[in-house]
Formats: structure tokens, sequence, C-alpha cells
């Protein structure tokens, strides 16, 4: 039996692009100016109702993710396509990039290491 090459990270060859969430300029641009707006345009056009807090969080923040049948919804509700709410745009120098592991410090070893310190007291 043969034993598989070992396993090792592959670095992506440039840093992934950053998705622009638009749902609000989308909205604005169809006269839907708040939440409430667009949360009966939800239920009206595409039959998904949300509770007025995630239509607010879609609606005033960046989501970290969407499920694909909002997204669907929302463009059904606006009568738009997912690019006229999300676009990708390539990263910036000044934005952060991917989150690295910082290797662990070597610990010295037990000659390297300073030995306690005592002092010395006055005498009595």
């Amino acid at each position: 039996m043969t034993t598989p090459p070992p396993l090792r990270a592959v670095e992506p060859a440039a840093p992934a692009p950053e998705v622009e969430w638009k749902l609000r300029i989308a909205a604005a641009q169809r006269g839907i100016w708040t939440g409430t707006q667009l949360r009966c345009l939800l239920a009206e056009r595409a039959g998904l109702t949300l509770s007025a807090a995630s239509v607010s969080a879609l609606f005033t923040k960046q989501p970290s993710q969407v499920k694909l049948s909002t997204l669907a919804a929302l463009c059904a509700a606006l009568d738009c396509t997912p690019g006229d709410l999300l676009t990708l745009r390539e990263p910036t120098a000044s934005s952060p990039s991917t989150p690295r592991i910082a290797p662990t410090p070597a610990t010295p070893s037990p000659q390297q290491q300073p030995g306690p310190r005592h002092r010395s007291l006055p005498p009595l």
C-alpha cells in the first residue's frame, strides 16, 4: 500500500475580490427608501416574509452571507438582477488582507532561559 503525499497549504495567487453590497442604492433607484417598504414588497412580490430586524440588517449593513433564496426574492421584489445588488471589486492596498496565523515563537532551550533572580538581603 502506498502512502499519499503529505498535504500542503496552497497560497492564493491574488487576494480575493471584495464584495460590495448595494441593496440600499438599488432600492432607492426604485423609490424604496425604508426597510418597511422593502419588507412589504418582499411579501407582496416574492412571497418572502422576513422580520423587521432581518430586513433592516440587509438594508443597512453589508451581510457576511445571503441565502440564494433571499437574493432571488430581493431581485423579484425590486425587479433587478443580482448584479444590481452586489458587485465584486479588486481589493485595494489599504484594505485588510486575509488574516494569517502568526508562527508560534520558539521557546528558548533550558540553557537559554534566565534563571530565577534572587536579591541578597542585607544582614540583620
